[in-house]
């Protein structure tokens, strides 16, 4: 039977591979990733899982080994985080291209040198063109789900894509939280047992990763857009399903939070939202009209309906966990390019925040809502992104 129990994010991602009766998983340790596949390791040496649990010598040979598996039809699984996930990113980009649809847990950490553990996006930023389905999630529970909604969506025949879940570092890998849990029986009755649209079998041969010339490359490419598509299409329903099925639902591509007589609004991503949230009720408390946007779908990305919250605000506030060096941070490029496309003026103010772990409190953005607000009212745009904790 389902039930809640007090788990780290890590742990809550081991169980979610558990429910959606995960048959091979490659581990190679990196922090802050290790107690995933720890977990998963005694599950398959107590017989809780019944799985192929691979160690191998390093992140590219994890990625490699979940390509193999799932290109023989067996539902896949892995985690890494930061050098882990750069030292995949060849065969990362072989999974995408080979449309397997593999589910992997990318728990978010800052890039070296200097060297640091602590949490920041660029990683999984760094691989927003890769191919892959990207989910930004915020707390346990979140994480938990997106496992097994994941694996429906990823496995859609109209999809076959694989997804990156990315979860921010020691905020929620190592934090505990009430997190409900479902057995793998409970759970086909939302995630069905899984049918490739292709797999390797010796009975049938065919050839996998031939060479293609310009006149066919060009379709593979567009069909994985396709792909995209249809999974942006697909993902508020997959959503609602596992509502009817759990209960519970995290508000599909972006969710809202009091927008709707908004006069401003606050962006964000992973752990960030759910600090934004605490910090629109002080605002509110103090007549301040404003409203957050948490986005979790980042490839496909939300356009739409990223569009449709801007439309007719004073100003929209972005905050950015990573940064594309030179320019901004890569919400924030996205939302404008978004915004520019459907003709909406509402003024963008890209904050650069929580870098390397630093924290961000509700305090801070508060803080930050009131800077950007003045900001708009006394300059006109378009507005330099700013780096809002630099030490001086």
């Amino acid at each position: 039977m389902s039930g809640t129990i007090i788990i780290t994010g890590n742990h809550a991602v081991s169980y979610g591979a558990w429910s959606s009766r995960v048959r091979f998983v490659a581990a190679y340790p990196i922090t802050p990733q290790t107690t995933i596949v720890e977990m998963l390791s005694d599950f398959v040496n107590t017989g809780k899982m019944k799985a192929e649990f691979m160690t191998v010598e390093s992140e590219h040979s994890a990625a490699a080994a979940v390509m193999g598996a799932e290109s023989t039809g067996v539902r896949s699984f892995t985690a890494t985080s930061s050098h882990g996930l750069l030292y995949m990113s060849e065969v990362v980009h072989w999974i995408a291209r080979s449309r397997l649809p593999v589910v992997m847990v990318v728990v978010n950490r800052a890039i070296a040198p200097p060297w640091s553990i602590w949490t920041e996006l660029l990683d999984t930023m760094t691989h927003r063109d890769a191919g892959w389905i990207q989910v930004y999630v915020s707390n346990n529970q979140e994480a938990y789900d997106m496992v097994i909604q994941s694996y429906r969506l990823s496995e859609m025949k109209r999809v076959s894509m694989p997804t990156m879940i990315c979860m921010d570092g020691f905020i929620l890998s190592h934090t505990f939280a009430p997190v409900t849990v479902h057995t793998p029986e409970e759970t086909d009755e939302f995630l069905p047992s899984y049918s490739p649209l292709w797999k390797i079998d010796p009975e049938n041969p065919f050839s996998l990763g031939n060479m293609a010339t310009p006149d066919y490359y060009y379709e593979f490419s567009y069909l994985m857009h396709e792909a995209h598509e249809n999974a942006k299409k697909l993902f508020n329903n997959v959503d609602k399903e596992f509502e009817r099925f759990s209960g519970r639902s995290h508000g599909g591509k972006v969710h809202g939070y009091m927008l709707d007589d908004s006069e401003s609004v606050i962006l964000a991503m992973g752990t960030l939202s759910e600090e934004v949230m605490v910090a629109i009720d002080n605002l509110r408390k103090r007549g301040e009209k404003v409203g957050a946007l948490k986005v979790r779908l980042f490839r496909p990305f939300p356009a739409e309906e990223i569009s449709k919250a801007l439309e007719d605000k004073e100003f929209a506030l972005i905050l950015d966990r990573s940064l594309s060096y030179g320019y901004e941070g890569q919400l924030a490029t996205e939302t404008k390019a978004a915004l520019h496309t459907s003709g909406i003026e509402t003024p963008v103010i890209n904050m650069i925040t929580g870098l390397g772990g630093r924290d961000v409190t509700y305090k801070e953005i508060e803080k930050f809502h009131g800077l950007a607000k003045k900001k708009v009212s006394s300059e006109k745009g378009p507005f330099k992104p700013i780096f809002i904790q630099l030490k001086r």
